[in-house]
């Protein structure tokens, strides 16, 4: 297990307890570098959408736990907030919650001469990833694809 997977698996226990105590859940939890900048990010959720006093509670309470626990030893901004309109789907919970809906693919590669597709999540599995597009299902692997995310429809 890389640092950065030790780290999230590491804040994503720490913060489950403080979660349930907000009423919110876990959508996930990033550690990234950016620049010169660590940055430890959880993403919360709610049925009825979080707001800025969800983010502040949660913020600081997993901040004390994170302080207490004191397993990071760079220096690192926390940061907790909603996941947004245009979600990544990064896990099959995250899937499974947005089958039926509009999602945007990145793949690595071009796939037909084309890196970007928009669809309707139809299914999903381990290996692949299908989608309803102009009518047509087209699955696509789950090893070619970079980024899935709900398509932002205004």
């Amino acid at each position: 297990m890389s640092k950065r997977e030790t780290y999230e698996e590491k804040t994503e226990h720490l913060l489950s307890p403080i979660a349930a105590q907000y009423d919110v859940e876990i959508y996930d939890v990033e550690y990234v570098k950016e620049g010169k900048d660590y940055y430890l990010r959880a993403y919360i959720d709610k049925p009825e959408g979080v707001n800025i006093q969800d983010c502040e509670n949660v913020s600081r309470a997993l901040s004390d736990a994170l302080d207490a626990e004191d397993f990071i030893p760079d220096a690192y901004i926390l940061e907790v907030s909603s996941p947004g309109l245009g979600r990544v789907l990064k896990k099959d919970r995250h899937m499974e919650r947005s089958l039926g809906e509009t999602v945007e693919l990145k793949a690595y590669k071009p796939i037909d001469g084309q890196k970007e597709f928009s669809g309707i999540l139809k299914a999903f599995d381990a290996a692949t990833i299908t989608i309803e597009e102009d009518g047509a299902a087209r699955t696509f692997e789950r090893s070619a694809i970079a980024t899935v995310r709900l398509a932002l429809d205004f």
